[in-house]
């Protein structure tokens, strides 16, 4: 006779949601540099307080929110969903996540592919839910709208600073430049020549260093008027071409 052995079910415990959070500041001022460290600190004892979360890390950045490519946290963090190990990922605000429109729709559906949700917590937004991405597309246009805004009025500032003798932009007058009798920034014809001359060196592919011995070879003075050149002080006069020097520099050449 067949004997029947029964097998008592086993009892599962529910898993815990892996919970991680994603935090950023736009600058290495004290002040957001506190900000940031006091996001962590709010985050980390968010989850760890929630019984039905695991922690999963913190992820965060410094720098701007424009563009995902050179966020290094930040791509961390997606690398990690992509394998499983997230759940769900807390954010203060679609701000903190992306001023990109595009790429902040694109992350958006690639985590959802992976079952990963992001929960704005200013916006009450869980990007699993299919009705979200409507206002997601609203409120991420916005912070693009807001970001792209807010430096339109930086620069109009400086622009209009450099022009007020009070100002501190007047009186710190970049390399290359020098007030005229009206008090109007003019090219400095004798520094132009070096400035042309860093940019074709740099364009021939010659690094910083062999242009601050070029130029310390010939006896020419650093802004402060030092013999030697620093890395820094080259590479800022380069990146001038991307902010107010790109008329300087179009004049020069």
């Amino acid at each position: 006779m067949a004997v029947v052995k029964a097998i008592p079910p086993q009892s599962r415990e529910p898993s815990l949601k892996k919970v991680a959070a994603y935090c950023r500041v736009s600058t290495k001022s004290q002040e957001q540099l506190d900000n940031l460290a006091a996001q962590e600190c709010y985050y980390e004892e968010r989850i760890r307080a929630n019984p039905n979360w695991k922690f999963a890390g913190i992820y965060s950045d410094i720098g701007s929110g424009t563009t995902i490519k050179g966020r290094r946290r930040f791509n961390a963090l997606l690398s990690v969903c992509r394998r499983g190990k997230i759940d769900m990922v807390l954010i203060k605000s679609a701000h903190r996540f992306a001023r990109n429109t595009v790429d902040a729709l694109e992350t958006i559906r690639m985590l959802r592919r992976w079952k990963v949700d992001i929960y704005f917590e200013v916006d009450d937004i869980h990007t699993l839910y299919e009705n979200s991405e409507f206002m997601l597309t609203l409120i991420c246009t916005r912070a693009q709208d807001e970001s792209e805004s807010r430096s339109a009025d930086i620069k109009w500032g400086i622009q209009k600073s450099f022009a007020d003798p009070d100002s501190k932009y007047y009186q710190r007058v970049c390399y290359g430049y020098k007030h005229d009798e009206n008090g109007r920034l003019i090219i400095d014809e004798e520094k132009a020549e070096v400035v042309r001359m860093i940019f074709r060196l740099s364009g021939e592919g010659v690094s910083l260093s062999q242009i601050a011995q070029e130029l310390q070879e010939q006896g020419v003075p650093s802004p402060r008027g030092k013999a030697v050149w620093s890395k820094e002080t080259l590479r800022k006069i380069l990146r001038n071409e991307n902010t107010l020097g790109q008329w300087f520099c179009k004049s020069l050449l």
